[in-house]
């Protein structure tokens, strides 16, 4: 089972969880059985993944009650103008009556859209839909913007962030507000070259551990939130399994010093 961590609302999150970007609703209701089977209890989807009724699927035939699963969807770029139309087809499809948490997937700041759309957020949260409210690759100047026109800070901002793009200047500034991090892509995509790399080969074999879970582990160790993406039973047992060890501070700072500022998806500033 994983450890959860208290977010800014007083509301507990799981800090490892499944996420399920590019899973088709057929691979998602297994993959989500096979999570719940191994301890995982948070599943990340989004309306532009198109698999919330793959979600929702699994979730009704799992035998977990529903207050013990953390469901986090995501607001689309388009949808911001229309957050009420949004959020309650995320709900029919998820077959939820409400979600544990619910992010703004892109500030798409051209579109001049995110600071009504998170108003909208707020009202849905104060009607019940959403128990907790929050962000995805904002960075720090769009967050700010909401906080100055509602005085409503985001619990979580979901970023890209792994060893090749470690994003330490906004997980800081995060931090200090008290904003949780949570890694999308946490394993650069699938390893871009991480996983075979001398250092963390040897640190994992220090661990009898996979070169994937030393990385989720430095995760871990750093307070970032994990969603790491799997279909495959025995990787999605294999992410949720590192909780039984710990880095040193000289492997944290070797795994630190893979940073390379190599972004592997779109730059917020300009994707809409």
């Amino acid at each position: 089972m994983t450890n959860s961590v208290k977010m800014l609302d007083g509301n507990a999150i799981p800090q490892l969880g499944l996420g399920v970007w590019q899973a088709s609703n057929e691979q998602v209701v297994s993959a989500i059985h096979a999570a719940f089977d191994a301890g995982y209890r948070l599943i990340d989807t989004a309306s532009v993944y198109e698999n919330e009724s793959g979600v929702g699927t699994a979730i009704k035939s799992s035998n977990l009650a529903r207050e013990d699963i953390f469901v986090t969807s995501k607001l689309w770029n388009k949808d911001q103008g229309n957050v009420q139309k949004a959020l309650e087809k995320s709900l029919t499809l998820l077959e939820l009556d409400y979600l544990d948490c619910y992010l703004i997937h892109w500030p798409a700041p051209s579109l001049g859209q995110y600071t009504n759309a998170w108003k909208e957020l707020i009202k849905a949260q104060h009607s019940g839909l959403v128990k907790s409210i929050g962000v995805s690759n904002f960075l720090p100047e769009h967050i700010d913007t909401l906080i100055q026109q509602t005085g409503v800070t985001p619990v979580i901002n979901q970023i890209e962030k792994h060893p090749l793009f470690s994003q330490q200047s906004i997980s800081k500034w995060c931090t200090e507000r008290d904003i949780l991090v949570q890694a999308w892509s946490p394993l650069a995509q699938g390893g871009e070259g991480i996983f075979e790399r001398p250092e963390v080969m040897a640190i994992a074999a220090a661990h009898q551990k996979s070169p994937a879970q030393v990385v989720l582990r430095w995760h871990i160790q750093k307070n970032t939130l994990v969603i790491p993406k799997s279909v495959t039973p025995s990787r999605i047992a294999e992410n949720i399994d590192v909780f039984d060890f710990v880095l040193t501070p000289d492997e944290l700072k070797t795994i630190d010093a893979l940073d390379k500022n190599q972004r592997l998806g779109p730059d917020p500033l300009d994707f809409v």
